[in-house]
């Protein structure tokens, strides 16, 4: 009973002062409650901390739910919960980096991106389309692959950025296994592409590659 009780002040808290102030603890047992039959959210939230290494919520945050349910006994409901909780959190950091953003360099892509896509275990390749200002029309998945590897069509990608009346495109996609260098198939899908947007005289500007040690810019690289 003392237990359901604290449980019960930590939602009265965060409805009353908000979430801010509150520890990873808590926050963590308003997200999986009820965790499971029979437990309390606020027990199962501090063996879960308890269990987390040095890497801390980024290192809990990079866990698959498989991974995650057997996290202080969370199980496969609050392992989901707490799944969708940080990959929300990642779109959110995403999409406000999103909003009426201009592109000035590599660094700002990566500032969109690597929220994203350090925490994949797969590869994805995305598309930012530009306005002649350089700002940002559209953020747009265009590729999912493995561990290592993504196949994507050049003509879509130029399909879309002439729908939009796009004046530049930038790719991105990520390494999830390895450095940030690019591989000959990263640079042979550059150039395909580069070649194909040329053709409509829209200008590849760059193609960024995220990891999880870093970032590699083929601009910046000379390879661009």
């Amino acid at each position: 009973m003392a237990t359901d009780s604290r449980d019960k002040d930590v939602r009265q808290r965060a409805l009353a002062r908000g979430v801010g102030q509150m520890t990873d603890t808590e926050l963590l047992s308003l997200v999986i409650s009820p965790a499971k039959r029979g437990a309390e959210a606020m027990d199962v939230a501090e063996r879960v901390v308890a269990q987390i290494g040095t890497g801390g919520l980024l290192e809990m945050a990079h866990k698959s739910p498989a991974e995650l349910r057997l996290m202080g006994d969370l199980g496969l409901e609050g392992a989901a919960k707490v799944a969708a909780a940080f990959e929300l959190g990642r779109r959110a950091v995403v999409a406000e980096g999103q909003e009426s953003v201009v592109i000035k360099d590599a660094a700002d892509v990566v500032g969109i991106f690597a929220p994203l896509m350090r925490g994949l275990d797969h590869e994805e390749l995305w598309v930012l389309y530009l306005a002649s200002s350089n700002r940002v029309i559209e953020r747009r998945r265009v590729a999912v692959g493995g561990s290592r590897a993504l196949v994507a069509d050049s003509k879509l990608i130029v399909k879309r950025a002439l729908e939009l009346v796009a004046s530049s495109i930038i790719l991105v996609h990520n390494h999830p296994s390895g450095a940030a260098e690019p591989s000959a198939e990263d640079c042979s899908l550059t150039e395909r592409l580069r070649s194909a947007a040329e053709l409509f005289d829209i200008a590849l500007l760059d193609h960024i590659i995220i990891a999880v040690g870093g970032s590699y810019s083929f601009r910046a690289g000379g390879k661009l």
